[in-house]
């Protein structure tokens, strides 16, 4: 999900960091709810992230970082294949799935959700000493409402 006129995140509106960071702590929950096989979410909380070329006192992203690892490292293909499947059902256009660049070509999924002005970056790690998915979801770029800073946290 990029602004290709600026090179950025693109507007995702007006919101205070807090407010944006309860939506990303939403939509993280909402992509769980997706992978249909046992396992454990890391416990990992959003932060906030300037927007390039953009005033950070004024101007953030959310970045919501966090993995998944399944009961079985077995069950990887399966959750995988599911996001696969579920994510446009639910608001996700999938732009991109297929092996990355890394030395093990990891299976890479990245949909973005245009109504929401987020994107997720799902890696399957299955060489890694856990098996597990590696999950970045993203925000466009906020702008503060008048009068008001950035709270970083």
């Amino acid at each position: 999900m990029t602004d290709k006129e600026n090179g950025g995140a693109p507007p995702a509106g007006t919101s205070t960091s807090r407010d944006a960071v309860e939506k990303m702590k939403r939509l993280s929950s909402e992509v769980y709810e997706l992978i249909h096989v046992k396992g454990k979410a890391s416990e990992n909380h959003p932060g906030v992230t300037e927007c390039a070329g953009k005033d950070a006192k004024t101007h953030f992203s959310i970045l919501h970082p966090w993995s998944f690892t399944p009961a079985s490292a077995d069950d990887l293909d399966e959750a995988m294949a599911g996001l696969k499947k579920e994510l446009p059902n639910h608001g996700w256009e999938i732009v991109e799935y297929g092996p990355n660049t890394s030395k093990n070509k990891s299976l890479t999924l990245v949909a973005d959700n245009n109504q929401e002005k987020a994107s997720i970056r799902i890696v399957k790690m299955s060489k890694s000493d856990h098996p597990m998915l590696s999950l970045n979801l993203v925000s466009g770029c906020y702008k503060v409402p008048d009068g008001e800073e950035v709270e970083n946290f």
